[in-house]
């Protein structure tokens, strides 16, 4: 059982982290700070994660207190194409056609800063689509908010339980927070 011995910081507007981290019985409050997500070229799925998950702990090291703060940054790699969130309806349909049918990878890369000390994981996830018809994808895209997820998709959301097929690995990674690496890791500070 992993005992709370400082306060957490959850540096991150998403809703299903919050979600997660309420899940695992966590005490926290969420802290948010602008960051620029781009990376340099050239880095692998796993160290795009990763990078901008550093980089969103990095903006805490001034003022982060005495607490452990949590940062996470997920991305979609399909056909090595990395498919962030999209900038509008046209680039949702573009996104999810692409995983209508075929197989895909969720990566979250997670950073803990405390005491001095940055610990960074990630996590990924294989995702099967079955195929979808426009009609469906357009479905999702009028009657959910695809434009602040990776992929342009909640695995938790209707087009979850109607096109995954299956997964391997951790669920809740690819709702954004791998929880049981997480709670690892929280165990071992």
């Amino acid at each position: 059982m992993y005992t709370q011995s400082l306060p957490i910081i959850l540096a991150s507007k998403s809703p299903r982290r919050q979600e997660l981290l309420a899940l695992m019985d966590l005490d926290f409050r969420v802290v948010l700070k602008e960051v620029d997500e781009s990376y340099p070229e050239g880095l692998s799925p796993a160290e795009i994660a990763v990078y901008i998950a550093e980089k969103k702990a990095n903006a805490f090291l001034e003022d982060r207190e005495d607490s452990i703060v949590i940062t996470a940054d997920t991305i979609v790699a399909y056909d090595n194409e990395i498919l962030g969130k999209p900038e509008n309806a046209v680039h949702a349909l573009e996104m999810l056609s692409k995983l209508s049918g075929s197989r895909h990878e969720v990566y979250t890369g997670v950073s803990l800063l405390y005491a001095e000390q940055l610990l960074s994981f990630y996590d990924v996830t294989e995702v099967y689509f079955k195929t979808l018809t426009q009609e469906q994808i357009q479905y999702y895209i009028d009657h959910y908010n695809p434009f602040d997820k990776a992929g342009a998709y909640g695995v938790q959301d209707w087009i979850g339980m109607v096109a995954v097929e299956r997964i391997q690995g951790s669920y809740t990674n690819v709702m954004g927070l791998p929880t049981e690496k997480l709670y690892s890791a929280l165990s071992a500070i």
